[in-house]
C-alpha cells in the first residue's frame, strides 16, 4: 500500500472511533451522568485540553521549542484575567503586545 492509501485508512479509522466515542456515551447510565463528580472532572478535562492546546501553540514552531512574542503575550493574557479585566480586553492586550514585540524584532 501507498503512503497515501494509509493517510486514508488512518483519517476513516479516527472517524469510526470518534462515532463510536459518540455512541458509548449514549449507553452510560443516568445515574452516572448526573453524577456532581462527574461534572466537576468534566469541567477540569475541558480546561486540561484548552490549556494543552494553548501551550502546544505558544511554545512551539514545527517540531521545536520557542520562545518568543507569544510567550508574552499569554504572560499579559493571564495577568489580565487574574486581574478579572473584561475578555475583549484580554484578547486585545495580548494581540497588541505580540504585535508589538515582532515590529520590534522578536519573533
Amino acid at each position: 500500500m501507498t503512503p497515501h492509501m494509509w493517510t486514508w485508512i488512518a483519517i476513516v479509522a479516527a472517524g469510526v472511533l470518534a462515532w463510536l466515542t459518540k455512541v458509548a456515551g449514549h449507553t452510560v447510565p443516568e445515574r452516572i451522568v448526573q453524577d456532581p463528580r462527574v461534572h466537576r472532572i468534566a469541567a477540569f478535562v475541558t480546561v486540561a485540553l484548552l490549556i494543552s492546546l494553548s501551550a502546544v501553540q505558544t511554545f512551539t514552531t514545527g517540531a521545536r521549542l520557542t520562545v518568543d512574542s507569544r510567550l508574552v503575550a499569554i504572560a499579559v493574557a493571564a495577568l489580565l484575567l487574574w486581574r478579572r479585566a473584561p475578555f475583549l480586553v484580554v484578547v486585545v492586550a495580548a494581540a497588541a503586545t505580540a504585535a508589538g514585540l515582532r515590529a520590534l524584532g522578536w519573533g
